[in-house]
Protein backbone atom coordinates (compact mmCIF):
# COMPACT_ATOMS: atom_id res chain seq x y z
CA UNK A 1 0.00 0.00 0.00
CA UNK A 2 1.33 3.28 -1.18
CA UNK A 3 1.78 5.99 1.17
CA UNK A 4 -0.55 8.70 -0.31
CA UNK A 5 -3.26 6.46 -0.46
CA UNK A 6 -2.84 5.97 3.58
CA UNK A 7 -6.16 6.91 5.63
CA UNK A 8 -6.80 6.99 8.89
CA UNK A 9 -8.60 3.79 8.88
CA UNK A 10 -5.43 1.61 7.30
CA UNK A 11 -3.56 3.12 9.88
CA UNK A 12 -5.48 2.44 13.03
CA UNK A 13 -6.78 -1.22 11.75
CA UNK A 14 -4.11 -1.89 9.40
CA UNK A 15 -0.72 -1.03 10.47
CA UNK A 16 -1.01 -0.35 14.57
CA UNK A 17 1.20 -2.79 16.40
CA UNK A 18 0.55 -1.76 20.10
CA UNK A 19 -2.12 -0.07 21.62
CA UNK A 20 -1.57 1.45 25.17
CA UNK A 21 -4.43 4.16 27.26
CA UNK A 22 -2.74 4.98 30.49
CA UNK A 23 -1.64 7.62 32.80
CA UNK A 24 1.43 9.31 31.64
CA UNK A 25 2.87 12.24 34.03
CA UNK A 26 1.20 13.25 37.35
CA UNK A 27 1.38 16.41 39.43
CA UNK A 28 -0.30 15.83 43.30
CA UNK A 29 -0.68 19.28 45.96
CA UNK A 30 0.20 17.62 49.31
CA UNK A 31 -1.77 20.09 51.90
CA UNK A 32 -2.60 19.48 55.22
CA UNK A 33 -6.43 20.60 55.76
CA UNK A 34 -6.26 21.78 59.29
CA UNK A 35 -3.72 24.04 58.38
CA UNK A 36 -4.65 25.83 55.73
CA UNK A 37 -6.12 28.88 57.88
CA UNK A 38 -4.74 31.27 60.47
CA UNK A 39 -7.91 29.42 63.05
CA UNK A 40 -6.31 25.87 62.60
CA UNK A 41 -2.75 27.57 62.79
CA UNK A 42 -3.38 28.50 66.06
CA UNK A 43 -5.05 25.72 66.96
CA UNK A 44 -1.90 23.79 65.88
CA UNK A 45 0.67 25.86 67.71
CA UNK A 46 -1.62 26.17 71.19
CA UNK A 47 -3.74 22.97 71.67
CA UNK A 48 -1.65 20.07 69.59
CA UNK A 49 1.91 21.10 70.37
CA UNK A 50 1.32 22.88 73.94
CA UNK A 51 2.46 26.79 73.55
CA UNK A 52 1.46 28.89 75.43
CA UNK A 53 1.42 31.74 73.15
CA UNK A 54 0.69 31.13 69.13
CA UNK A 55 3.42 32.96 67.94
CA UNK A 56 4.96 34.06 64.76
CA UNK A 57 8.47 33.21 66.12
CA UNK A 58 7.13 29.46 66.53
CA UNK A 59 6.95 29.40 62.35
CA UNK A 60 10.26 29.42 62.21
CA UNK A 61 11.38 27.72 64.15
CA UNK A 62 9.48 24.52 63.27
CA UNK A 63 11.32 25.85 59.59
CA UNK A 64 14.54 25.95 61.07
CA UNK A 65 14.46 22.62 62.43
CA UNK A 66 13.24 20.61 59.32
CA UNK A 67 16.25 22.47 57.68
CA UNK A 68 18.75 21.55 59.77
CA UNK A 69 17.06 17.44 59.63
CA UNK A 70 17.47 18.32 56.00
CA UNK A 71 21.12 18.50 56.02
CA UNK A 72 21.79 16.11 59.08
CA UNK A 73 20.00 13.43 56.48
CA UNK A 74 22.05 14.34 53.39
CA UNK A 75 25.14 13.98 55.55
CA UNK A 76 23.94 10.66 56.90
CA UNK A 77 23.13 8.81 54.20
CA UNK A 78 25.71 10.02 51.97
CA UNK A 79 23.10 12.44 49.23
CA UNK A 80 24.53 15.32 47.51
CA UNK A 81 22.69 18.73 47.97
CA UNK A 82 22.53 20.96 44.86
CA UNK A 83 21.41 24.11 44.58
CA UNK A 84 19.28 24.92 41.61
CA UNK A 85 20.46 28.14 39.77
CA UNK A 86 17.54 30.69 38.35
CA UNK A 87 15.44 29.35 35.37
CA UNK A 88 18.31 26.74 35.39
CA UNK A 89 16.14 23.42 33.80
CA UNK A 90 15.74 21.26 37.01
CA UNK A 91 14.69 18.02 34.60
CA UNK A 92 18.00 18.75 32.59
CA UNK A 93 20.10 18.91 35.94
CA UNK A 94 17.98 15.48 37.41
CA UNK A 95 19.04 13.54 34.45
CA UNK A 96 22.72 14.29 34.55
CA UNK A 97 22.77 13.84 38.74
CA UNK A 98 21.09 10.59 38.13
CA UNK A 99 23.49 9.58 35.50
CA UNK A 100 26.15 10.35 38.29
CA UNK A 101 24.51 8.62 40.98
CA UNK A 102 22.44 5.38 40.39
CA UNK A 103 20.79 4.26 43.77
CA UNK A 104 17.42 1.67 43.22
CA UNK A 105 14.49 3.04 45.94
CA UNK A 106 16.88 6.00 47.55
CA UNK A 107 17.36 9.88 47.69
CA UNK A 108 19.26 10.13 44.44
CA UNK A 109 20.10 13.71 45.55
CA UNK A 110 18.47 16.69 47.34
CA UNK A 111 17.73 19.99 45.14
CA UNK A 112 17.04 23.56 46.97
CA UNK A 113 15.23 26.16 44.86
CA UNK A 114 13.84 29.59 45.80
CA UNK A 115 10.52 29.57 43.98
CA UNK A 116 6.89 31.68 45.40
CA UNK A 117 4.54 30.68 47.62
CA UNK A 118 1.73 31.90 50.08
CA UNK A 119 2.72 32.19 53.76
CA UNK A 120 0.97 33.53 56.65
CA UNK A 121 1.86 37.07 58.24
CA UNK A 122 0.71 37.55 61.42
CA UNK A 123 -0.36 40.65 63.70
CA UNK A 124 -0.79 41.51 67.27
CA UNK A 125 -4.73 42.27 67.89
CA UNK A 126 -4.84 46.15 69.29
CA UNK A 127 -5.23 45.55 73.66
CA UNK A 128 -3.89 41.87 73.40
CA UNK A 129 0.00 41.88 73.86
CA UNK A 130 -0.07 37.85 73.68
CA UNK A 131 -2.69 37.38 71.22
CA UNK A 132 -2.02 37.00 67.11
CA UNK A 133 -3.55 37.31 64.40
CA UNK A 134 -2.72 34.69 61.65
CA UNK A 135 -3.61 35.38 57.62
CA UNK A 136 -2.29 33.76 54.74
CA UNK A 137 -1.80 36.75 52.51
CA UNK A 138 1.90 36.85 52.44
CA UNK A 139 3.86 36.15 48.69
CA UNK A 140 7.26 35.09 49.97
CA UNK A 141 9.80 33.10 48.15
CA UNK A 142 11.08 30.20 50.67
CA UNK A 143 13.09 27.67 49.76
CA UNK A 144 11.79 24.63 48.50
CA UNK A 145 13.59 20.88 48.84
CA UNK A 146 13.42 18.81 46.26
CA UNK A 147 13.84 15.39 47.33
CA UNK A 148 14.59 13.60 43.68
CA UNK A 149 13.97 9.61 44.34
CA UNK A 150 14.11 6.04 42.77
CA UNK A 151 11.44 4.02 43.77
CA UNK A 152 11.11 0.29 43.69
CA UNK A 153 7.60 0.62 42.53
CA UNK A 154 7.70 4.24 40.37
CA UNK A 155 10.85 4.62 39.17
CA UNK A 156 11.68 7.96 38.46
CA UNK A 157 10.01 10.20 41.18
CA UNK A 158 10.52 13.38 43.60
CA UNK A 159 8.58 14.76 46.55
CA UNK A 160 9.21 18.79 46.85
CA UNK A 161 8.60 20.37 50.09
CA UNK A 162 8.09 23.86 50.72
CA UNK A 163 9.91 25.43 54.50
CA UNK A 164 7.49 27.73 55.46
CA UNK A 165 3.94 27.12 56.63
CA UNK A 166 2.08 25.32 56.32
CA UNK A 167 4.70 23.12 54.82
CA UNK A 168 2.91 22.28 51.13
CA UNK A 169 4.53 19.13 48.99
CA UNK A 170 3.76 17.90 45.69
CA UNK A 171 4.86 14.70 44.18
CA UNK A 172 5.75 14.37 40.72
CA UNK A 173 5.27 10.61 39.44
CA UNK A 174 4.82 8.90 35.78
CA UNK A 175 2.16 6.04 34.81
CA UNK A 176 4.33 5.11 32.14
CA UNK A 177 7.96 4.25 34.81
CA UNK A 178 5.26 2.38 37.16
CA UNK A 179 4.04 0.14 34.08
CA UNK A 180 7.92 -0.47 33.00
CA UNK A 181 8.68 -1.93 36.69
CA UNK A 182 5.49 -3.72 36.91
CA UNK A 183 6.68 -5.56 34.14
CA UNK A 184 9.80 -5.96 35.20
CA UNK A 185 8.80 -7.65 38.30
CA UNK A 186 6.76 -9.80 36.60
CA UNK A 187 9.33 -11.11 33.92
CA UNK A 188 7.38 -9.65 30.74
CA UNK A 189 9.83 -8.80 28.45
CA UNK A 190 8.93 -5.03 26.73
CA UNK A 191 11.17 -2.25 24.65
CA UNK A 192 10.99 1.14 25.94
CA UNK A 193 10.27 4.05 23.64
CA UNK A 194 11.02 7.50 25.17
CA UNK A 195 8.35 7.50 28.25
CA UNK A 196 6.02 5.12 26.94
CA UNK A 197 6.66 1.41 24.48
CA UNK A 198 7.67 0.59 21.77
CA UNK A 199 6.23 -3.18 21.97
CA UNK A 200 5.50 -5.60 25.18
CA UNK A 201 5.52 -9.23 24.91
CA UNK A 202 2.65 -9.58 26.47
CA UNK A 203 0.22 -6.53 25.85
CA UNK A 204 -2.99 -7.79 27.18
CA UNK A 205 -1.66 -7.74 30.65
CA UNK A 206 0.45 -4.26 29.81
CA UNK A 207 -3.30 -2.72 29.40
CA UNK A 208 -4.56 -4.68 32.30
CA UNK A 209 -1.92 -3.39 34.63
CA UNK A 210 -2.53 0.61 33.12
CA UNK A 211 -6.13 0.13 34.30
CA UNK A 212 -5.42 -1.06 37.64
CA UNK A 213 -3.29 2.16 38.23
CA UNK A 214 -5.25 4.07 40.72
CA UNK A 215 -5.20 6.61 44.15
CA UNK A 216 -4.09 3.39 46.06
CA UNK A 217 -0.46 3.23 44.82
CA UNK A 218 -0.59 7.24 44.86
CA UNK A 219 -1.11 6.51 48.21
CA UNK A 220 1.07 3.68 49.14
CA UNK A 221 3.68 5.85 47.61
CA UNK A 222 3.73 8.86 49.78
CA UNK A 223 3.15 6.97 52.94
CA UNK A 224 6.25 5.09 52.66
CA UNK A 225 8.39 8.25 51.82
CA UNK A 226 6.22 10.60 54.90
CA UNK A 227 8.22 7.72 57.11
CA UNK A 228 11.53 7.62 55.32
CA UNK A 229 11.91 12.00 54.42
CA UNK A 230 12.55 14.18 57.02
CA UNK A 231 9.19 16.90 57.15
CA UNK A 232 8.32 19.82 58.61
CA UNK A 233 5.42 17.55 60.60
CA UNK A 234 6.59 14.77 62.72
CA UNK A 235 5.13 11.19 63.39
CA UNK A 236 3.24 12.49 65.80
CA UNK A 237 1.95 15.46 64.27
CA UNK A 238 0.49 12.92 61.71
CA UNK A 239 -0.71 10.75 64.34
CA UNK A 240 -3.14 13.81 65.16
CA UNK A 241 -4.89 14.70 62.17
CA UNK A 242 -2.05 16.75 60.55
CA UNK A 243 -1.38 14.68 58.10
CA UNK A 244 -1.13 15.60 54.15
CA UNK A 245 -3.86 14.70 51.75
CA UNK A 246 -3.64 14.60 48.23
CA UNK A 247 -5.08 16.57 45.51
CA UNK A 248 -4.53 16.63 41.65
CA UNK A 249 -2.36 19.28 40.04
CA UNK A 250 -1.73 18.26 36.98
CA UNK A 251 -2.79 14.93 35.39
CA UNK A 252 -1.91 13.33 31.87
CA UNK A 253 -4.14 10.20 30.10
CA UNK A 254 -2.32 9.30 27.16
CA UNK A 255 -3.08 6.86 24.06
CA UNK A 256 -0.31 5.49 22.25
CA UNK A 257 -0.63 3.75 18.85
CA UNK A 258 2.48 2.39 17.72
CA UNK A 259 2.45 2.21 14.09
CA UNK A 260 4.57 -0.65 11.57
CA UNK A 261 5.70 1.79 9.16
CA UNK A 262 6.90 4.77 10.60
CA UNK A 263 7.54 7.32 7.25
CA UNK A 264 3.31 6.15 6.15
CA UNK A 265 2.39 7.35 10.26
CA UNK A 266 4.55 10.52 10.15
CA UNK A 267 2.62 11.63 6.71
CA UNK A 268 -0.63 10.56 7.65
CA UNK A 269 -0.03 12.49 11.29
CA UNK A 270 0.50 15.81 9.03
CA UNK A 271 -2.50 15.10 6.81
CA UNK A 272 -4.65 15.16 9.64
CA UNK A 273 -3.31 18.37 11.42
CA UNK A 274 -3.96 20.07 8.01
CA UNK A 275 -7.75 18.32 7.83
CA UNK A 276 -8.25 19.82 11.46
CA UNK A 277 -6.75 23.39 11.84
CA UNK A 278 -10.22 24.12 12.93
CA UNK A 279 -11.10 21.73 15.92
CA UNK A 280 -10.46 24.16 18.21
CA UNK A 281 -13.42 26.40 17.19
CA UNK A 282 -16.31 26.59 19.81
CA UNK A 283 -19.16 24.37 17.54
CA UNK A 284 -16.26 21.93 17.21
CA UNK A 285 -14.76 21.58 20.25
CA UNK A 286 -18.43 20.48 21.72
CA UNK A 287 -18.05 17.44 19.42
CA UNK A 288 -14.79 16.37 21.85
CA UNK A 289 -15.86 17.39 25.02
CA UNK A 290 -19.07 16.46 27.09
CA UNK A 291 -19.80 19.89 27.59
CA UNK A 292 -22.00 22.17 26.18
CA UNK A 293 -19.81 25.75 24.56
CA UNK A 294 -22.15 29.01 25.40
CA UNK A 295 -21.44 32.30 25.18
CA UNK A 296 -20.56 33.00 28.62
CA UNK A 297 -18.10 29.71 28.45
CA UNK A 298 -14.72 30.96 29.89
CA UNK A 299 -11.21 30.25 27.93
CA UNK A 300 -10.02 30.87 24.69
CA UNK A 301 -10.92 28.01 22.08
CA UNK A 302 -8.46 28.17 19.62
CA UNK A 303 -6.13 25.11 17.66
CA UNK A 304 -2.46 25.96 18.00
CA UNK A 305 0.04 23.58 15.55
CA UNK A 306 3.73 24.20 17.31
CA UNK A 307 7.10 22.56 16.01
CA UNK A 308 9.87 21.27 17.67
CA UNK A 309 12.27 20.80 15.52
CA UNK A 310 10.42 19.18 12.50
CA UNK A 311 8.32 17.45 14.43
CA UNK A 312 4.52 18.73 14.51
CA UNK A 313 2.03 18.74 17.14
CA UNK A 314 -1.99 19.60 17.38
CA UNK A 315 -3.26 21.57 20.74
CA UNK A 316 -6.35 21.93 21.41
CA UNK A 317 -7.75 23.85 24.46
CA UNK A 318 -10.83 23.95 26.62
CA UNK A 319 -10.65 25.88 29.70
CA UNK A 320 -7.85 24.90 31.33
CA UNK A 321 -7.37 21.59 29.94
CA UNK A 322 -5.01 20.60 26.90
CA UNK A 323 -5.82 18.26 24.57
CA UNK A 324 -2.48 17.70 22.10
CA UNK A 325 -1.64 15.07 19.10
CA UNK A 326 2.06 14.60 18.22
CA UNK A 327 4.14 11.60 16.52
CA UNK A 328 6.23 10.33 19.10
CA UNK A 329 9.80 8.55 18.70
CA UNK A 330 8.73 8.15 15.05
CA UNK A 331 7.23 5.07 15.82
CA UNK A 332 4.11 6.13 18.07
CA UNK A 333 0.46 8.55 17.32
CA UNK A 334 0.04 9.64 20.85
CA UNK A 335 -3.02 11.59 21.60
CA UNK A 336 -3.17 13.00 25.09
CA UNK A 337 -5.15 15.18 27.04
CA UNK A 338 -3.97 17.49 30.33
CA UNK A 339 -6.15 18.16 32.76
CA UNK A 340 -5.34 21.05 35.05
CA UNK A 341 -8.25 21.86 36.49
CA UNK A 342 -11.00 19.32 37.29
CA UNK A 343 -13.30 21.77 37.97
CA UNK A 344 -13.41 22.52 34.73
CA UNK A 345 -15.89 19.25 34.41
CA UNK A 346 -17.71 19.74 37.20
CA UNK A 347 -15.59 17.66 40.28
CA UNK A 348 -13.33 18.34 42.41
CA UNK A 349 -9.26 18.09 42.61
CA UNK A 350 -9.44 15.53 45.08
CA UNK A 351 -7.14 12.17 44.19
CA UNK A 352 -10.05 9.71 44.89
CA UNK A 353 -11.63 11.33 41.91
CA UNK A 354 -8.70 10.08 39.56
CA UNK A 355 -10.74 7.28 38.42
CA UNK A 356 -13.67 9.50 36.94
CA UNK A 357 -11.29 11.64 35.31
CA UNK A 358 -8.58 8.70 33.72
CA UNK A 359 -12.18 7.62 32.51
CA UNK A 360 -13.02 10.85 31.00
CA UNK A 361 -9.62 11.36 29.49
CA UNK A 362 -10.12 8.23 27.35
CA UNK A 363 -13.37 9.14 26.76
CA UNK A 364 -12.25 12.76 25.56
CA UNK A 365 -9.13 11.22 23.71
CA UNK A 366 -10.64 8.53 21.62
CA UNK A 367 -13.17 11.40 21.08
CA UNK A 368 -10.86 13.21 18.97
CA UNK A 369 -9.92 10.33 16.91
CA UNK A 370 -12.96 9.73 16.03
CA UNK A 371 -13.09 12.91 14.79
CA UNK A 372 -10.65 13.00 13.35
CA UNK A 373 -11.67 9.22 11.18
CA UNK A 374 -14.71 10.71 9.85
CA UNK A 375 -13.01 14.38 8.51
CA UNK A 376 -9.87 12.17 6.95
CA UNK A 377 -12.67 9.87 5.70
CA UNK A 378 -14.74 12.53 3.94
CA UNK A 379 -13.10 12.10 0.57
CA UNK A 380 -14.04 13.17 -2.99
CA UNK A 381 -16.25 11.18 -5.35
CA UNK A 382 -17.12 11.77 -8.92
CA UNK A 383 -20.61 11.27 -8.01
CA UNK A 384 -19.61 13.97 -5.16
CA UNK A 385 -17.79 16.57 -7.55
CA UNK A 386 -20.96 16.23 -9.76
CA UNK A 387 -23.19 17.21 -6.87
CA UNK A 388 -21.07 20.60 -6.54
CA UNK A 389 -21.20 20.96 -10.22
CA UNK A 390 -24.77 20.62 -10.83
CA UNK A 391 -27.89 22.16 -9.62
CA UNK A 392 -29.07 20.42 -6.64
CA UNK A 393 -32.16 20.30 -4.07
CA UNK A 394 -31.08 20.35 -0.43
CA UNK A 395 -33.06 17.39 2.68
CA UNK A 396 -35.55 20.40 2.98
CA UNK A 397 -36.37 21.25 -0.45
CA UNK A 398 -34.03 24.43 -1.36
CA UNK A 399 -32.50 24.47 -4.56
CA UNK A 400 -28.61 24.93 -4.52
CA UNK A 401 -27.31 26.02 -7.83
CA UNK A 402 -24.47 24.46 -9.06
CA UNK A 403 -20.55 26.05 -8.45
CA UNK A 404 -19.08 25.53 -12.23
CA UNK A 405 -15.52 24.87 -12.83
CA UNK A 406 -13.98 27.11 -14.79
CA UNK A 407 -16.45 30.08 -14.21
CA UNK A 408 -14.01 33.10 -13.34
CA UNK A 409 -16.37 34.14 -10.11
CA UNK A 410 -16.42 30.31 -9.19
CA UNK A 411 -12.52 30.30 -9.46
CA UNK A 412 -12.17 33.28 -7.40
CA UNK A 413 -14.41 32.30 -4.77
CA UNK A 414 -12.87 28.51 -4.10
CA UNK A 415 -9.75 30.31 -4.41
CA UNK A 416 -10.26 32.93 -1.41
CA UNK A 417 -11.84 29.94 0.61
CA UNK A 418 -8.19 28.35 0.66
CA UNK A 419 -6.46 31.45 2.41
CA UNK A 420 -5.23 30.50 5.57
CA UNK A 421 -7.27 33.10 8.23
CA UNK A 422 -10.50 31.47 5.96
CA UNK A 423 -9.54 27.79 7.52
CA UNK A 424 -8.39 29.27 11.14
CA UNK A 425 -10.97 32.22 11.86
CA UNK A 426 -13.82 32.01 9.64
CA UNK A 427 -14.78 35.14 7.68
CA UNK A 428 -17.85 37.60 7.40
CA UNK A 429 -19.95 38.53 4.35
CA UNK A 430 -17.90 41.63 3.96
CA UNK A 431 -14.31 40.18 4.78
CA UNK A 432 -14.57 37.44 1.82
CA UNK A 433 -16.01 40.02 -0.75
CA UNK A 434 -12.62 42.12 -0.48
CA UNK A 435 -10.47 38.52 -1.51
CA UNK A 436 -13.04 36.97 -3.65
CA UNK A 437 -13.51 40.86 -5.87
CA UNK A 438 -9.03 40.63 -6.00
CA UNK A 439 -9.01 37.51 -7.17
CA UNK A 440 -11.61 38.31 -9.79
CA UNK A 441 -10.00 41.22 -11.10
CA UNK A 442 -12.55 43.53 -9.74
CA UNK A 443 -13.02 46.99 -7.84
CA UNK A 444 -14.44 46.09 -4.53
CA UNK A 445 -17.69 47.93 -5.61
CA UNK A 446 -18.24 45.82 -8.69
CA UNK A 447 -18.63 43.12 -6.31
CA UNK A 448 -21.80 43.84 -4.59
CA UNK A 449 -22.98 42.41 -0.91
CA UNK A 450 -26.11 41.08 -2.81
CA UNK A 451 -24.07 38.93 -5.32
CA UNK A 452 -21.36 37.32 -2.11
CA UNK A 453 -24.84 36.84 -0.25
CA UNK A 454 -25.95 34.48 -3.16
CA UNK A 455 -22.93 33.04 -3.49
CA UNK A 456 -22.63 32.16 0.51
CA UNK A 457 -26.10 30.60 0.15
CA UNK A 458 -24.87 28.46 -2.44
CA UNK A 459 -21.45 27.09 -0.43
CA UNK A 460 -24.07 26.84 2.63
CA UNK A 461 -26.71 24.40 0.82
CA UNK A 462 -24.07 22.40 -0.41
CA UNK A 463 -21.92 21.90 2.39
CA UNK A 464 -19.05 23.62 1.57
CA UNK A 465 -19.46 26.08 4.60
CA UNK A 466 -21.94 26.65 7.88
CA UNK A 467 -22.77 29.55 9.79
CA UNK A 468 -22.68 29.43 13.52
CA UNK A 469 -25.91 30.01 15.07
CA UNK A 470 -27.20 33.50 16.22
CA UNK A 471 -23.91 34.96 14.08
CA UNK A 472 -23.18 35.86 10.52
CA UNK A 473 -19.84 34.40 10.50
CA UNK A 474 -19.20 31.32 8.20
CA UNK A 475 -16.09 28.54 8.60
CA UNK A 476 -15.68 25.70 6.08
CA UNK A 477 -16.40 22.16 6.80
CA UNK A 478 -13.67 19.37 6.19
CA UNK A 479 -15.96 18.32 3.11
CA UNK A 480 -15.49 22.13 1.67
CA UNK A 481 -11.96 22.34 2.55
CA UNK A 482 -10.96 19.55 0.23
CA UNK A 483 -13.66 20.72 -2.30
CA UNK A 484 -12.07 24.29 -2.75
CA UNK A 485 -8.63 23.15 -2.29
CA UNK A 486 -9.42 20.90 -5.57
CA UNK A 487 -10.83 23.78 -7.43
CA UNK A 488 -7.99 25.58 -6.70
CA UNK A 489 -5.06 22.99 -7.33
CA UNK A 490 -6.67 21.91 -10.68
CA UNK A 491 -6.53 25.84 -11.96
CA UNK A 492 -3.13 26.59 -10.69
CA UNK A 493 -1.88 23.15 -11.76
CA UNK A 494 -3.00 21.58 -14.59
CA UNK A 495 -5.60 23.40 -16.29
CA UNK A 496 -3.36 26.73 -16.72
CA UNK A 497 -0.64 25.53 -17.89
CA UNK A 498 -2.01 22.86 -20.43
CA UNK A 499 -3.96 25.78 -21.75
CA UNK A 500 -0.43 28.02 -21.92
CA UNK A 501 1.03 25.12 -23.51
CA UNK A 502 -1.78 24.64 -26.15
CA UNK A 503 -2.33 27.92 -27.33
CA UNK A 504 0.05 28.29 -30.19
CA UNK A 505 0.78 31.97 -29.87
CA UNK A 506 1.71 31.53 -26.21
CA UNK A 507 5.17 31.00 -24.91
CA UNK A 508 6.84 27.69 -25.08
CA UNK A 509 5.91 25.30 -22.06
CA UNK A 510 8.36 24.65 -19.42
CA UNK A 511 10.91 21.17 -21.05
CA UNK A 512 9.46 19.16 -18.07
CA UNK A 513 5.58 20.10 -19.05
CA UNK A 514 6.31 19.67 -22.52
CA UNK A 515 7.78 16.13 -22.42
CA UNK A 516 4.48 15.27 -20.07
CA UNK A 517 2.24 16.71 -22.87
CA UNK A 518 4.26 14.41 -25.82
CA UNK A 519 4.08 11.29 -23.65
CA UNK A 520 0.23 11.59 -23.20
CA UNK A 521 -0.25 12.14 -26.65
CA UNK A 522 1.87 8.99 -28.12
CA UNK A 523 -0.46 7.08 -25.52
CA UNK A 524 -3.02 8.60 -26.92
CA UNK A 525 -2.00 7.62 -30.55
CA UNK A 526 -0.59 4.20 -29.43
CA UNK A 527 -4.64 3.39 -27.90
CA UNK A 528 -6.22 4.44 -31.27
CA UNK A 529 -4.10 2.61 -33.23
CA UNK A 530 -4.73 -0.57 -31.36
CA UNK A 531 -8.20 -0.10 -30.97
CA UNK A 532 -8.90 1.06 -34.87
CA UNK A 533 -6.29 -0.58 -36.55
CA UNK A 534 -7.30 1.00 -40.35
CA UNK A 535 -7.36 4.24 -38.26
CA UNK A 536 -3.45 4.06 -38.28
CA UNK A 537 -3.68 2.71 -42.10
CA UNK A 538 -5.37 5.40 -43.59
Amino acid sequence: MSTASLNIRDLLEGHVTLELESLDRLYLNGYVPHLQHGAGLVRFLSLHRGHPIASPALLGQISGKFVAEVRAFAQREDIPLFHFQRKESKDRCAQQLRAQRPVRDAVVFIGIAQEKAYAFSARRLPGKRAVFEFMRNKSVIPNYYYFYLDDAEWGEAFVKVCSYAPWGLKLYLNGHEWLKRQLAKEGIGFEALDNGFLNCQNPQRLQALAEELGPQHIQTFLNKWLERLPLPLSVTDREAGYDYRLSIWQMECSFTQIVDRPLAGRQFFEEVIRDNLDLGRPDRVQLIFPRKIVRTTPGSFRTRVLREGVHPSLHISYKHFDLKQYFKGGRGLRTEGTFHDPKDFGINKGIENLPYLKKLGSQINRRLLEIERVSQNCGLSAESIQRVVLPTMTKDGQRAPGLKFGDPRVMALMTALCLFGCGINGFSNRQLRQQVASLWGLEPGQYRAAQMSYDLKRLVRKGIICRTAGTQRCYLTPYGRKVARLYARLEVRVFRPILAALDPGGATPPGPLKAALNQVDTLYDHLIAETFPMAKAA
